[in-house]
């Protein structure tokens, strides 16, 4: 099957891989694109239909990647943020054409547990690799010391009690996709009693 034979939902959730965003390469998502694939990310369950997350479309890379590493700076200091640090930030922060972050947004206080209102922003990163992937693209969803970070999460539009739950990014192939290791299923999957 070749990557953008997604002809059934079942080969679409069997075959889904993550790709390495810095691999990816243009095209990413145009406008219209982008907006079916975040519209469909949003379609998650969500008790009591609370929208606990955010997307946040990273337009200015070259704003996000000085965000990173003031950031990166103000964790670990000047000192400590050497020439190899910095290059390694403003790559991540240049992957793949398109970037989108999920904020994790629990709506507080609530009858809807805090857990619950996480695990929504989860799902809805999820939903926002897969809808990706059935646009024939690739996604990866990764976290890394920035998404701990509550100065980069308040720039991003966070407040506080919110987290980011990911970094998106979204675009081509760039070479053929790795397929990983799965889990064997006996060893993940039991009946009760």
């Amino acid at each position: 099957m070749s990557f953008n034979d997604l002809s059934s939902p079942q080969s679409l959730l069997a075959t889904r891989r993550s790709g390495k965003p810095r691999d990816m390469i243009a095209p990413g998502p145009d406008a219209g694109q982008l907006h079916a694939i975040l519209s469909a990310a949003m379609r998650v369950p969500d008790h009591g239909k609370l929208a606990p997350w955010r997307f946040v479309v990273i337009d200015d890379r070259a704003a996000f990647a000085a965000l990173l590493q003031d950031a990166f700076r103000a964790q670990r200091g000047d000192a400590a943020a050497g020439g190899s640090d910095v290059a390694a930030i403003d790559q991540f922060a240049r992957h793949a054409p398109t970037l989108v972050t999920v904020l994790s947004t629990p709506v507080q206080p609530s009858k809807i547990p805090l857990w619950e209102q996480q695990l929504s922003a989860g799902a809805a990163c999820m939903n926002l690799v897969t809808a990706a992937t059935a646009h024939g693209f690739v996604a990866g969803w990764l976290t890394g010391w920035a998404a701990f970070d509550d100065k980069v999460c308040a720039a991003l539009g966070g407040r506080e009690g919110d987290r980011i739950a990911g970094f998106v990014f979204i675009g081509s192939p760039g070479q053929p996709l790795e397929e990983r290791p799965r889990p064997v299923y006996h060893d993940i999957v039991r009946h009760w009693p």
